[in-house]
């Protein structure tokens, strides 16, 4: 699975970021306007609500929970510093999509059994679109978390995150994930939509 994280752009609006994904077959966005008030967001949320209803697209939100709730798109985000996952699930109701954020083993481990929907996990390698929060995983990091937080019973789905590119699907499904968040390197690319493909086709087809 893909998601496509959103990310200002000198060249395209969100909403032209999300169309390209979209074009190219990702069914899984996340919205993510750190620094945008509530108002912001719901703009552009509003914008992408139609497009992502009609292709049967995922539309998450990052961190803002009340503004899930309101808009009624399929589910949120949370990192380690938003709100806890079981106060989410309380508010956004059974059905909601609630991913959360983690660096280690640990992070996922303590998530046993309670009612989440994905982990991301990251950063692969450090990326211009997060902070420096975390010591950077690259592949080998990836497999030793998988590999603990399966030996643990944990069978949450788990997503790499942080400066993913197309290159890295194989090893990274190899190491024991179940998807790839993709941020930088689709809107980079010089061809957005036939970027977000090749992505797809590689999840679909990993290189041996």
């Amino acid at each position: 699975m893909l998601q496509f994280i959103t990310h200002p752009s000198e060249h395209y609006s969100i909403a032209e970021e999300v169309q390209m994904a979209i074009e190219g077959g990702c069914r899984w966005i996340q919205l993510r306007m750190k620094d945008a008030s509530d108002e912001e967001v719901r703009e552009v949320a509003q914008e992408l609500i139609p497009m992502c209803r009609e292709t049967e697209t995922f539309l998450i939100i990052d961190d803002r929970v009340e503004l899930v709730n309101e808009l009624r798109v399929s589910g949120v985000h949370l990192g380690k510093e938003d709100m806890d996952p079981m106060e989410a699930r309380e508010l956004l109701g059974p059905h909601a999509i609630i991913g959360v954020t983690a660096n280690t083993a640990e992070d996922i481990i303590r998530f046993k059994g309670k009612d989440v929907d994905y982990v991301g996990l990251g950063p692969v390698r450090f990326t211009t679109t997060k902070k420096k929060l975390a010591p950077e995983l690259g592949y080998e990091g990836v497999r030793e978390v998988m590999a603990a937080v399966r030996a643990a019973g944990v069978e949450l789905p788990v997503v790499a995150i942080g400066g993913v590119n197309a290159d890295d699907v194989a090893p990274l499904l190899a190491a024991g994930v179940s998807g790839v968040a993709v941020s930088g390197a689709i809107i980079n690319a010089p061809d957005p939509v036939a970027y977000t493909s090749l992505v797809m086709e590689r999840l679909l087809n990993p290189i041996k």
